[in-house]
């Protein structure tokens, strides 16, 4: 599986990226290696999606270079509050 954002033809205007990490196919430590790779998509904050919430895997996550990362179930008031912090952080540095 190829993940190019080079191959859409169209520029991204994305403020982040909401990311699983346990993708069919590929996971999401790859996947986000391919698009920091990409310079159309490298300056996106990528957060983390996932049911592995352990200490060690959180650790894992932010030291890869996710942005956040959020454990499943979504606690619904961390989310927003997540968003809120990497929305402010893109219209800062975009």
């Amino acid at each position: 599986m190829a993940i190019s954002a080079s191959s859409w033809h169209a520029p991204i205007n994305a403020a982040m990226i909401l990311m699983d990490i346990n993708l069919p196919g590929i996971s999401g430590l790859e996947a986000m290696k391919i698009l920091r790779a990409d310079p159309i998509t490298a300056h996106i904050p990528i957060v983390a999606l996932s049911a592995n919430a352990l200490p060690r895997d959180i650790e894992q996550g932010l030291a890869a270079g996710f942005f956040d990362y959020v454990t499943k179930p979504i606690k619904v008031n961390e989310f927003m509050d997540t968003l809120d912090v990497v929305l402010e952080f893109s219209k800062k540095t975009g």
